[in-house]
C-alpha cells in the first residue's frame, strides 16, 4: 500500500473509532446504570446544603432567647428551642456523611480519564463577539482595543436592542454590529455565539462584553491556556489583578467565589473554579457547536453560570485564567447595578445549579 494511502486509510480508522467512542459515550449518558447514576450525584453539594441547614438550625434555637427571655422562664417556646438546639445535628451528621462518599470513596471515579492536552495553537486566529446595550459611550474604544490584536480576525457587537448610537459607534470603530432584538443577557450571548460560529476562519470564539471592563491584551492570556481545553473563562477573583473602583463589590468578589465553589463540587473532579460572573471567555470552535443545542437563551443574567454547567455536565475541559478587570465605562445594566441584584442574580444561579436551569 503507497505511504499516501496507507495515511488516509489510517485516518479513516482513527476517525471511525473516535465516532464509536462518541457514541458510545453519548449512549453511556444518555443512559446510565444504576451505579453511574450513584456515582454521578454531588453528594458533596448535598453535604454542604444539609451543613448549612444545620447551622441554620441552631441558629434559630439560639436566636429564640430573644422571645423565651420577653415571654418568660417557663414559656412554651423552650421545647422547641431544646428540640432545634439537640436535633441540628442530625443534618450536620447527614452532610458529612454525604461529603464522606464524595471525598473519600467516589472522587477518583468522578474525575473524568483523559490525557493531558497540548496542542500546537501557534497560529490559531480568533474571533471576537462583544456583547452591548447602550454602551455608546465605550463601544468604539471596545472595538478598536479588540481589533488592534494580532490574533483577532474579526470582531463583531450584539446590540440587545439599545436604543443609542451603539450599532453606529461600532462600526465607525471598524467593527460588525448586529441587533438582537429578544431581550436579555442570555439572548444575546446565544447570538452572540451564532454570530460567531459563521465565522469558519477562525479556531476560537472571544466573547466579551462591550463596557471596557475587560482588555484585548488579555488574549495572549487565555490563548496560553487554549492548548490545554476546550474552554478558557476569565476570572476575576485575583486581587492584585483588578482595579480599585470596579463595579465588583466586596459582597459580589465573595458571592461569586461561593457559587463557583458550589458549581465546582457538583462537577467535582472535572474544574477548579472561582468566578461564574465573568464574561470574558475563549471557546474552541468545534466545542461550542457541540454545546449549542443544549443552552437556554431564556436563561437571563445568570447565563455564565448555566454555561459553565452545561459545558462541565457535556465533559467539555474547562480551565480558568486571572484577567484583568478595570472600571466600567457608562453606567451598569446588569447584575452588578447593585448587592441586592447582584444577591438575586446569585441565588437564581445557586437554584439552577442544584435544581436545573428555567426562564
Amino acid at each position: 500500500m503507497a505511504t499516501n494511502e496507507k495515511a488516509i486509510f489510517e485516518k479513516s480508522v482513527t476517525e471511525r473509532r473516535g465516532l464509536r467512542a462518541s457514541v458510545e459515550l453519548e449512549h453511556q449518558r444518555s443512559n446510565p446504570t444504576l451505579l453511574a447514576r450513584f456515582v454521578r450525584q454531588p453528594w458533596l453539594l448535598y453535604g454542604i446544603y444539609l451543613f448549612c441547614f444545620s447551622i441554620l438550625m441552631y441558629l434559630a434555637g439560639v436566636l429564640l432567647f430573644v422571645p423565651r427571655y420577653l415571654i418568660g422562664p417557663d414559656d412554651a417556646l423552650r421545647p422547641v428551642a431544646q428540640w432545634l438546639v439537640w436535633f441540628s445535628g442530625v443534618p450536620m451528621t447527614m452532610g458529612f456523611a454525604l461529603a464522606g462518599i464524595d471525598l473519600l470513596l467516589l472522587f477518583d471515579h468522578k474525575r473524568p480519564a483523559r490525557e493531558y492536552r497540548d496542542e500546537n495553537v501557534d497560529d490559531a486566529k480568533v474571533v471576537v463577539v462583544l456583547t452591548a446595550y447602550n454602551d455608546e459611550e465605550s463601544i468604539g474604544e471596545a472595538v478598536r482595543d479588540f481589533k488592534n490584536h494580532p490574533r483577532v480576525s474579526r470582531v463583531i457587537v450584539v446590540s440587545n436592542n439599545s436604543t443609542d448610537r451603539t450599532e453606529e459607534f461600532a462600526r465607525d470603530a471598524g467593527g460588525e454590529a448586529v441587533n438582537e432584538r429578544r431581550q436579555g443577557y442570555g439572548q444575546c450571548v446565544y447570538r452572540s455565539y451564532q454570530e460567531a460560529l459563521k465565522c469558519d476562519d477562525a479556531e476560537f470564539i472571544i466573547l466579551c462584553e462591550g463596557d471596557r471592563t475587560f482588555r484585548a491584551r488579555d488574549i495572549d492570556k487565555l490563548i496560553a491556556f487554549a492548548p490545554h481545553a476546550d474552554i478558557v473563562n476569565g476570572t476575576r477573583i485575583v486581587e492584585m489583578l483588578r482595579a480599585q473602583n470596579t463595579q465588583l463589590t466586596t459582597f459580589m468578589f465573595f458571592g461569586n467565589l461561593f457559587v463557583a465553589k458550589l458549581l465546582e463540587v457538583k462537577h467535582l473532579g472535572r474544574s477548579t473554579l472561582t468566578d461564574v460572573g465573568a464574561t470574558y471567555k475563549l471557546i474552541r470552535r468545534d466545542s461550542l457547536l457541540a454545546l449549542m443545542p443544549h443552552l437556554n437563551p431564556d436563561v437571563n443574567l445568570e447565563f455564565n453560570a448555566h454555561f459553565m454547567d452545561v459545558a462541565l455536565a457535556r465533559g467539555a475541559v474547562l480551565i480558568e485564567c486571572p484577567v484583568t478587570f478595570h472600571e466600567r465605562v457608562g453606567e451598569s445594566k446588569g447584575g452588578n447595578t447593585d448587592n441586592v441584584r447582584a444577591f438575586s442574580v446569585g441565588l437564581r444561579m445557586m437554584l439552577g445549579i442544584s435544581f436545573g436551569w428555567r426562564a
